[in-house]
């Protein structure tokens, strides 16, 4: 799923935990969650360039991101190649950096409630546990949705263009 997609998702489901759950005692620190929140629903792909990095041994595609940056914000279409990443490889790293995320979460929300800021480390684990699960379930139904053009670039990159299969 494209990062447009994953940034109105979360925008959505942010919106949700953000009146929830107790993640800002003030209006601008609502509002600042809601924006971090979505943030992390789109960040996590990041890990794409570095699961591209080990399947392909270079930084092409990241070096893609960073010299076209219309086709990092509109077309990331372009960023990948078939056979550059598949679906598999980006779920795996999602599922690795998801716990990491919760986990940094629930420690500055500890930082914060601490600091008396009227967010709580369970709330600010929860909130983030939960935009990434929405990003990952989102993903699995973007892939099956599509998986007509995952099995096209199967044969495309094993060198079987015959579309009828064996």
């Amino acid at each position: 799923m494209y990062s447009r997609h994953h940034a109105a998702i979360s925008a959505v489901v942010a919106a949700g935990l953000v009146l929830w759950l107790p993640l800002g005692a003030t209006p601008a620190a609502a509002a600042g969650a809601w924006a971090l929140l979505t943030a992390v629903g789109v960040a996590i792909d990041l890990d794409h360039f570095a699961m591209a990095r080990l399947v392909r041994g270079d930084w092409a595609n990241a070096r893609r991101a960073i010299t076209d940056p219309r086709a990092a914000l509109l077309d990331q279409s372009e960023l990948f190649d078939p056979g550059d990443l598949w679906p598999l490889h980006r779920l795996l790293s999602h599922a690795v950096l998801a716990p990491v995320a919760v986990a940094a979460a629930w420690a500055v929300g500890n930082a914060l409630a601490v600091a008396g800021l009227g967010v709580t480390a369970t709330a600010a684990a929860l909130a983030t546990a939960v935009v990434l699960y929405v990003h990952v379930l989102t993903d699995l139904i973007w892939d099956v949705w599509r998986q007509d053009r995952y099995h096209e670039n199967v044969r495309r990159v094993a060198g079987d263009d015959d579309p009828s299969g064996p």
